[in-house]
């Protein structure tokens, strides 16, 4: 009867001791999911024991801002009728220097225009889009001051039919030629024509391909 007894004390001292362990674990359990959700438990921790998301670069990081367009120009990209934008991921960066020869034979490089807008075009005088571009182009060049905005077009066509051309049609702004060897973006073009809107800095502001209406070029070049 005391050995009964005795068992029975056992069995239930072994029960109440596997609920109590089993109670512990799910209560740390608990715990643990809880400081998972909480952002400022999980993590701080984990932040600063990671060095490669201690020692990010501030530079990089305010330069990556200049990468994502404004709310401005998203509305003006999604509202683009005649065009489509390109090369996104060179939004933001610096444009690559270049040096061509316009039809007169004289000697243009992209970053002796730093301090004012400038708008690349890259077209041939057999384009259809780029014939109706034009008018456009020209509309452009009469609504800023050369202080403010530099237009250089550029075609790989000989300089002689170039000139040829720019004087047929009366263009107002600098045409260039050559430009097959240029550096990426501008010698990656495989539509035309094509458009590289570049800030006062020398970034890209928005590349494009098809025409850009005088309306929506305006508000390209304004927009912060």
């Amino acid at each position: 009867m005391a050995t009964e007894i005795n068992n029975k004390w056992i069995r239930w001292i072994a029960c109440v001791s596997v609920l109590a362990l089993l109670c512990g674990v799910l209560t740390g359990c608990k715990g643990d999911e809880d400081a998972a959700e909480d952002p400022n438990t999980a993590a701080a921790p984990e932040t600063a024991g990671n060095p490669e998301q201690a020692s990010v670069d501030p530079i990089e990081s305010a330069a990556s801002l200049f990468r994502e367009p404004t709310s401005n120009l998203q509305n003006i990209i999604k509202a683009a009728k005649t065009w489509d934008s390109a090369f996104n991921q060179w939004w933001g960066k610096i444009a690559p220097d270049f040096s061509l020869t316009d039809i007169n034979g004289n000697v243009h490089r992209l970053k002796d225009y730093r301090g004012k807008n400038v708008f690349v075009v890259v077209w041939t005088t057999w384009c259809p889009t780029c014939k109706l571009e034009i008018p456009h182009l020209k509309e452009l060049r009469a609504a800023f001051e050369e202080k403010d905005l530099a237009i250089l077009s550029i075609s790989n066509e000989s300089p002689a039919l170039l000139k040829e051309f720019a004087t047929e049609q009366g263009l107002p702004y600098t045409v260039l030629s050559g430009g097959s060897n240029l550096e990426a973006p501008f010698g990656e073009v495989q539509y035309i024509p094509s458009g590289f809107f570049i800030d006062r800095e020398g970034r890209f502001k928005l590349a494009t391909t098809g025409l850009v209406p005088t309306s929506d070029a305006k508000a390209i070049i304004q927009t912060k």
